[in-house]
């Protein structure tokens, strides 16, 4: 446990979970999405839902996807900002079942017309989960250098990845594992000691079988 830890993050506040995190958990969507969203479609579940107004939750989420971090004192103008940027968001209030009370829900698309769903929570502390991308369970908080590889559910996959990162000296941490179907598609998110080099990156994202290939690290960038 570090300093951070107990009193927080540094952060525009007032709260670490519905502000801070809620900045996270824009800024992961844009990650994944990898680039800046021209529309979002943002749903609040649970405590984010009835205090989000008064914590700019709202505002910190499309700051996050705007790529502010959360001690930018741009934040509270992120509303007014997206729309200078030509972002469209949309905000409401919904259930999501099952969900931990403070989760957001991000429908995002890019200038290419790629769309990804996001469902992430955060969990006080400003520290946040990644529950699922495109409807398909991927649990994740970010904390490491992380690949969320999404693949056709053949066998084999798993080794070829975890042989190639072997071979290049990386030290996996974690590794999950979930798919919709058998034979359907599958999501490795695979958690690292160390960053990795973007050669590396590349020949994972060319790997037969891979659909898509995409590399979480907070400190970079």
């Amino acid at each position: 446990m570090t300093i951070f830890d107990i009193m927080g993050p540094v952060m525009v506040g007032p709260s670490s979970s519905h502000t801070a995190g809620a900045v996270r958990i824009g800024r992961m969507a844009r990650r994944l999405l990898g680039s800046q969203p021209v529309r979002a479609d943002i749903l609040l579940h649970g405590s984010f839902a009835a205090t989000g107004a008064g914590h700019g939750t709202d505002r910190a989420i499309v700051a996050g996807l705007l790529g502010m971090a959360p001690d930018d004192e741009r934040i509270p103008s992120s509303l007014w900002l997206a729309e200078g940027a030509g972002m469209a968001v949309t905000i409401r209030n919904g259930e999501i079942p099952g969900a931990h009370p403070n989760t957001a829900l991000l429908a995002v698309t890019n200038t290419e017309e790629r769309t990804l769903t996001v469902s992430a929570s955060s969990l006080g502390g400003g520290r946040i989960r990644v529950n699922a991308i495109d409807g398909l369970e991927a649990a994740f908080s970010s904390q490491l250098p992380t690949l969320i590889i999404r693949n056709e559910d053949r066998p084999g996959m798993l080794s070829e990845v975890t042989r190639m990162l072997s071979d290049s000296g990386a030290n996996i941490a974690a590794v999950q594992l979930y798919r919709d179907r058998r034979g359907g598609l599958a999501v490795m998110v695979i958690e690292c000691d160390e960053p990795l080099p973007p050669a590396l990156r590349a020949t994972l994202s060319a790997l037969d079988g891979v659909v898509r290939c995409t590399y979480i690290d907070m400190e970079e960038g």
